[in-house]
C-alpha cells in the first residue's frame, strides 16, 4: 500500500477515477436528465472531498502517526492537491452542465463563493511547483494556507448548511460531512 501511495501518478489517477465514477453513477442513477445531471454534480463534489481531506490533513497525520503510509501521503501532498484539483474540475464541468441546462437561477452569492473557490484551486494547482515556490518565497506558503482554509470553509459551509435543510437525505449528508470537516479542522489545529 505504501509503495502505491508513494507513486507520483497515484493521486491524479485516484482523482480522475473517483470523479469519473461519480459522474457515471449519477448518469445511471437519475430518473431523468435533470436528476442525472444533478446527481453527477453532487456526487463529484463528494468524490473530491476525501482527496481534499488528504491534502488538508497530510502533515497532521504524519506528525501524529509517523508511519510509511502517512509519510507517503505527506511526501505526495502536492500531487494529492493536483488530484483534488482534477476531481474538482470534473465537478465544475458537471456543475456547469447542471446549472446552465437544468437549473439556471443560482444566487449570486453561491456563484461568487464557488467561483472564488475555483480561482483558489486553480492558482494553488498552477503554483504547485518548486519553481513557483522559490519565486513566490514566503508568499507561496501564505497563498496555499489561505487557499486551503478557504476551500475548507466553502466545503464546510456547503455541507453544514444542508444539515439544517428540509430534506432528510440532505440533512444526513450535511451532518456527516459537516462533522467530518469540523473534526478535520480540530485535528489540524490541535496543539502539536
Amino acid at each position: 500500500m505504501t509503495a502505491w501511495l508513494d507513486r507520483r501518478s497515484t493521486p491524479l489517477l485516484v482523482g480522475l477515477f473517483a470523479a469519473l465514477l461519480a459522474v457515471a453513477a449519477g448518469l445511471v442513477s437519475g430518473a431523468d436528465a435533470a436528476e442525472r445531471a444533478g446527481l453527477a454534480a453532487r456526487w463529484t463534489a463528494r468524490a473530491a472531498l476525501p482527496l481534499f481531506l488528504i491534502v488538508f490533513l497530510a502533515s497532521t497525520l504524519m506528525r501524529r502517526w509517523p508511519a510509511g503510509i502517512t509519510r507517503a501521503l505527506r511526501k505526495r501532498r502536492r500531487q494529492w492537491g493536483l488530484g483534488f484539483a482534477l476531481a474538482h474540475t470534473i465537478h465544475l464541468a458537471a456543475l456547469a452542465v447542471n446549472v446552465i441546462v437544468f437549473a439556471p437561477g443560482r444566487t449570486w452569492q453561491s456563484l461568487i463563493g464557488g467561483g472564488l473557490t475555483y480561482v483558489m484551486i486553480f492558482v494553488m494547482a498552477f503554483t504547485s511547483t518548486d519553481g513557483w515556490q522559490r519565486q513566490l518565497g514566503r508568499w507561496w506558503r501564505r497563498l496555499h494556507t489561505v487557499g486551503i482554509y478557504y476551500i475548507w470553509f466553502i466545503f464546510t459551509a456547503s455541507y453544514a448548511g444542508r444539515a439544517f435543510g428540509d430534506e432528510p437525505e440532505k440533512r444526513v449528508v450535511g451532518l456527516l460531512f459537516g462533522t467530518i470537516l469540523i473534526a478535520a479542522l480540530i485535528g489540524r489545529l490541535w496543539p502539536r
